[in-house]
């Protein structure tokens, strides 16, 4: 599926390159109206990131994702800081379809798999934001997982973070390939190809790079789970009618 995305800073959308909060581009787009747009297109799903809590979750922009939520329809994905159970059942309450958790998932890997078992994997997406390395000794060439902003590479390869996540049940990953997210290079797809071969019962949503609509098509032909699009929507790359329509007949 197609999966439109904002970023919020201070309730506003923004987007930043390479998640640097030195490289924040600004966006005249109201958040609650960028997200009816792309819910009235015909999205079965929103992606907002709380930057906000990204950097320190006693600033989580709770009151205005409980907003949001509370006048959309369709299911919103929210991520950015969540770090503790508080932070899951607080998100949850508001009524946010899924939480997405990234570095937790990475530095405690069977706390989050308690919490896949406990609110369900239909509750839960893992956030893997990845860095690919072929000189990497610590993850024999495997991608990288990063965490902290993306600003520490955690010397694990991929493969061994899903390992007790999907032993829990987990079923969605969003995997971001951070060389490319907000630089409208194209999305790496040898990767997520690689990655449905190696876990063909993960729902991948695919993230970073996505600039032309053949991107999408290239996603969709390797029977990619989701596609998580922000800068390119917000940019005018192209609208999410045109997007919508190339996942459903592409």
């Amino acid at each position: 599926m197609i999966i439109p995305a904002i970023d919020l800073i201070g309730g506003k959308v923004v987007r930043l390159e390479k998640g640097d909060f030195n490289a924040v581009t600004e966006f005249a787009y109201d958040p609650l109206e960028q997200l009816t747009a792309y819910q009235d297109a015909g999205s079965e799903l929103l992606h907002l990131v709380d930057l906000d809590g990204a950097k320190d979750p006693n600033n989580r922009q709770l009151a205005t994702i409980e907003q949001l939520v509370q006048n959309l329809n369709a299911p919103i994905q929210v991520g950015g800081g969540v770090r503790s159970e508080e932070d899951v059942k607080a998100l949850l309450k508001v009524g946010v379809a899924k939480v997405v958790i990234g570095s937790l998932s990475v530095s405690q890997p069977q706390r989050v798999a308690g919490w896949i078992q406990q609110y369900g994997p239909q509750a839960i997406t893992v956030a893997l934001d990845v860095r690919l390395d072929g000189s990497c000794e610590e993850t024999g060439g495997e991608p990288e997982v990063l965490t902290h902003g993306w600003q520490k590479g955690s010397g694990k390869a991929l493969s061994e973070v899903i390992a007790p996540l999907l032993e829990a049940g987990l079923t969605d990953v969003l995997c971001t390939d951070v060389d490319r997210d907000g630089m409208l290079t194209g999305p790496n797809v040898a990767l997520y190809q690689r990655l449905i071969g190696q876990y063909p019962t993960i729902r991948w949503q695919a993230s970073g790079g996505i600039a032309e609509l053949k991107d999408l098509s290239d996603l969709k032909a390797i029977n990619i789970g989701g596609i998580i699009i922000g800068k390119a929507l917000l940019a005018g790359r192209f609208n999410i009618e045109e997007a919508l329509a190339c996942w459903q007949n592409g």
